[in-house]
């Protein structure tokens, strides 16, 4: 498994598991559901898967490296994608 914890192929948790249904078709499924619901419906659904990963990522304890890392990976990505810095982002905040 990869940093990412993505699957690997063949393995239980991999997309073409018989039991789980490909990412792809989630995903599908939630755009269908978002075109045909208005944001006041979905959003807050959306906000608490998100507010839900915030959580279980801060109960993880690392070290101050492995955070500073963490957040000079998605500063790059954000850069990348033309977009403000985690710490802008979020006002300044440090955890």
């Amino acid at each position: 498994m990869s940093d990412s914890q993505t699957p690997e192929d063949g393995s239980a948790e991999a997309d073409d598991d018989a039991e789980r249904p490909p990412r792809y078709e989630q995903v599908m499924r939630w755009v269908e559901y978002i075109n045909e619901h208005p944001p006041e419906v979905w959003g807050p659904q959306q906000n608490a898967v998100v507010n839900g990963q915030i959580e279980s990522a801060r109960a993880v304890e690392m070290s101050a490296e492995e955070r500073e890392r963490i957040r000079a990976f998605a500063d790059a990505e954000l850069r990348r994608d033309g977009e403000k810095d985690a710490d802008e982002a979020d006002g300044g905040r440090t955890e």
